[in-house]
């Protein structure tokens, strides 16, 4: 039975599921869920990430984790940590640039923390010959504390879902996923409102009717883990998403499949889904859980503090032919119309005197 079939007889059964949950479902059901069966990234798949796009990426973030170990005072032990690291690739660059830096490489502990099985394998093949050879833990909460902790997370927190709350004329309705014929459970699946009655925290910001608010617990509790695990074992975590950096409304569930986007009920585990990254509630947990935090800049921004357009030039001079291409690669990692702005970039770091590469005040 495929995943889309038991998701409406479920449905049917026990009633209209969040969209969190319909999300969740669709990313990791052992059986038939994205991440878990089928996941597709690259120029073949469905998706590409940043560090796809260009060596350059994952090499600034090698030498942003080597510039933070030496203010970290250069510990013998050091736990580097990526949380969804995709194929492998960010951390193949980033341990290859950190090569300018032995010491530092002779200190990594490094730490993968990936749920699916298909990129767990994946990760292997692609650090099989790296300088540092991994080890994978469950979650956060399975990262020891026992030396300091440098934590990466790129395009994490948009696999984190939210659920949905939609202001009416008549008040507050929560956007579920029903069926169309919920007597045969066989029916198609169908985007549906259901009243609030209670229990619903309303937003601070000003919301208009017809207008969506997106609330995730998974990426508050995300905030609130990272900020314990730093706090416990001094670093900091770098969190590289698309998203929004100020409370407001918006939809922004999407799936892609084959680079387009497609509707997120048609083809369940077949595409990949996601919603934008919430800053503010990522930080505002971390602050409550004892860390502190960055501002947060776009991604444009970050990565040309950390010295992106001399890098470009150093491998355009090393590849004159391949100029065009580093070109084509640079702007789609920081114009604005392409990932500057709506990929951001924050950090998650304690103790409070430690200054963050790139968020230097």
């Amino acid at each position: 039975m495929s995943l889309r079939d038991r998701l409406a007889r479920e449905i049917a059964l026990t009633g209209p599921m969040t969209v969190a949950d319909y999300v969740a479902r669709c990313l990791h059901d052992p059986e038939g869920g994205y991440y878990a069966t089928r996941p597709a990234i690259g120029a073949t798949g469905d998706f590409v990430t940043a560090p796809m796009i260009s060596q350059m990426f994952g090499e600034l973030i090698g030498l942003w984790a080597v510039e933070l170990w030496q203010r970290l005072g250069a510990p013998e032990r050091i736990r580097l940590v990526e949380v969804g690291p995709g194929d492998g690739t960010l951390m193949a660059d980033a341990l290859r640039a950190a090569r300018l830096a032995p010491d530092f490489l002779a200190a990594v502990d490094l730490v993968l923390i990936e749920p699916s099985p298909p990129l767990r394998a994946a990760q292997a093949r692609m650090l099989n010959d790296s300088d540092v050879h991994p080890r994978w833990v469950k979650d956060l909460n399975s990262v020891e504390t026992d030396a300091p902790v440098i934590l990466i997370a790129n395009e994490v927190l948009d696999c984190l879902p939210a659920r949905q709350f939609v202001k009416t004329e008549d008040g507050w309705a929560e956007r579920r996923v029903g069926v169309t014929d919920a007597r045969e459970g066989g029916g198609g699946l169908t985007f549906g409102l259901v009243r609030i009655t209670g229990g619903f925290t309303r937003p601070v910001f000003e919301v208009e009717p017809g207008q969506t608010v997106e609330i995730s617990d998974q990426q508050a509790a995300f905030g609130r883990d990272v900020a314990t695990l730093v706090k416990a074992a001094s670093g900091a975590a770098l969190l590289i998403d698309y998203g929004r950096a100020r409370p407001e409304a918006g939809d922004t569930l999407q799936a892609l499949r084959r680079h387009r986007k497609v509707d997120p009920l048609e083809t369940p585990g077949e595409a990949d889904l996601t919603q934008w990254a919430d800053f503010p509630t990522v930080q505002e947990a971390a602050v409550r859980a004892g860390a502190d935090v960055t501002g947060t800049l776009g991604q444009g921004e970050f990565l040309r503090l950390l010295g992106i357009e001399a890098r470009a030039d150093r491998l355009k001079a090393g590849r004159p032919d391949a100029a065009p291409v580093i070109e084509r690669q640079l702007a789609r990692l920081t114009d604005d119309d392409q990932m500057g702005t709506l990929f951001k970039a924050c950090a998650v770091f304690s103790p409070r005197s430690l200054v963050v590469p790139g968020f230097e005040e």
